[in-house]
């Protein structure tokens, strides 16, 4: 009978073993677990290392190999390799070396010796154990487990992250993240460091000396090779330290932090609005499908579509401000009725996408097997749409909420532009024209981490929904 310290000793030696298999499989994972506990893996290596050297395969691999040396068969490849050392020196008409034809021979012979010991032990299913074999062993004792357990603290974070299905969903996805969010820096850094544009001749003017271009290059480090550039431009983002821009001499991240709010909040309402007027005309769209209220509802979802943003906002300034003077014209902080017509505006493209996307959807799944059956059933059409139809048709509505979201963030510059709103959008653009290599790069890279949890989100989202995915991560 075991006792209770040492079932809990078992269990938890499973639990740890379990997920440690499943992480030293993947690359990337392998090597950044290792990473976070290096100064236990120090230790377990060298414990190792001496181990392996007292091991008990040690010994019976030594002594197969004694074995095969004292065979007819290890003297047969001796003289084999001793006849191809003569066959190669009379080939190249060279002298032969009797020393070095043993020890070449020997060399040759000791080494096929080793593999014929190696597949010996192999047969009898004794066989070396590497390290992470070793230390997947050590992680079943939970004495190590509690020794190592400070040093290793982050090590043992993310192996309870991996124990947790939802969790190491997240987590795989933030590390993806980290490395979209990398290659987007290096992509937009590379595009401006190649722009034909000259940031000093565009600041300090065509009148500007050649000695001051190549001081104002000296004092924002333009004059360093491009890899040198990069890697303080991501040294930077990292960091939170954007520095100066090149006009004005403002902090970057104080002005990204004071800018991107209103654009996120303009984004955010947009969205919103979109999600509570599209998902009901797209529901109506489809129960009543190819009638007035089907056709008018997505003719004007196509002429959402059709709309330039600029064209519209315009529209609505002459009505709405000028005309009819309901809403102020420009964006003021201190006027909450101000934000209408810029949300308005962005979101109306995104609520004909989801729109025609909801309808879309539902007809999809609506004469589906369990649809007829839930109709068999007696149930009210209200609640076999909502419940079962719109349930199973939300995937690719999240899908476009998701990309739109992004597209929003990335071309709200035009609506803050024609709204005259000092956003992350117009800051971007006003940069562009230097170019403000720092600015750009600061701006486009927040908006991408935005867009990144953004798709998290939906990523959790669509594994709460779909129950297929719920399974491939049980199972993995």
């Amino acid at each position: 009978m075991l006792s209770e310290k040492d079932v809990t000793n078992e269990q938890t030696g499973f639990r740890f073993g379990k997920h440690y298999r499943g992480i030293i499989t993947q690359p990337l994972l392998k090597y950044l677990f290792i990473i976070l506990g290096l100064p236990v893996h120090l230790l377990t290596w060298l414990f190792y290392q001496f181990k392996y050297k007292n091991s008990s395969y040690k010994h019976l691999l030594q002594k197969e190999k004694e074995d095969v040396r004292q065979s007819p068969t290890y003297g047969h490849w001796i003289r084999r390799y001793e006849d191809q050392y003569k066959s190669k020196m009379h080939y190249f008409n060279r002298p032969i070396d009797e020393q070095e034809m043993r020890n070449e021979a020997r060399k040759l012979a000791d080494e096929q010796a080793e593999e014929m010991a190696k597949a010996s032990l192999s047969e009898r299913n004794i066989k070396e154990v590497n390290y992470l074999q070793f230390f997947g062993e050590c992680l079943n004792k939970l004495t190590f487990v509690r020794v190592s357990f400070i040093p290793g603290i982050l090590m043992y974070l993310f192996l309870w992250i991996y124990s947790r299905q939802i969790l190491r969903y997240i987590f795989e996805r933030l590390v993806l993240t980290v490395f979209v969010i990398i290659s987007v820096a290096i992509f937009v850094f590379t595009i401006l460091y190649f722009s034909p544009s000259d940031p000093a001749a565009n600041i300090l003017g065509e009148a500007a000396t050649l000695e001051q271009r190549e001081e104002f290059n000296r004092q924002y480090g333009l004059d360093q090779p491009y890899l040198v550039q990069l890697v303080d431009a991501i040294k930077g983002i990292v960091t939170f330290d954007l520095g100066f821009s090149y006009t004005g001499n403002e902090n970057i991240a104080a002005s990204i932090a004071n800018k991107f709010p209103i654009t996120l909040i303009i984004a955010v309402f947009s969205l919103l609005m979109a999600i509570v007027l599209a998902i009901p005309i797209g529901i109506i769209s489809a129960a009543k499908r190819n009638s007035f209220w089907d056709y008018s509802f997505m003719f004007i979802a196509l002429i959402g579509l059709s709309i330039p943003n600029f064209w519209q906002g315009l529209v609505f300034i002459l009505n709405f401000s000028i005309k009819w003077h309901l809403l102020p014209a420009t964006y003021s902080p201190d006027d909450w009725l101000s934000i209408i017509m810029p949300v308005i505006v962005l979101g109306t493209g995104l609520t004909a996408s989801i729109a025609r996307m909801t309808r879309s959807s539902i007809l999809e799944v609506i004469n589906e097997d369990y649809i007829v059956t839930a109709k068999a059933k007696g149930l009210k059409p209200r609640k076999i749409l909502i419940q079962h139809a719109l349930r199973n048709a939300m995937i690719p509505i999240i899908t476009v909420i998701g990309l739109q979201f992004g597209g929003m963030l990335g071309g709200a510059a035009v609506t803050e532009k024609v709204f005259n709103i000092s956003g992350l959008g117009s800051y971007i653009v006003d940069k562009q024209f230097v170019p403000d290599i720092p600015s750009i790069l600061g701006g486009v890279v927040y908006i991408a981490i935005t867009i990144s949890l953004v798709n998290l989100v939906v990523d959790i989202i669509y594994a709460l929904l779909n129950p297929r995915i719920r399974s491939q991560m049980k199972s993995s």
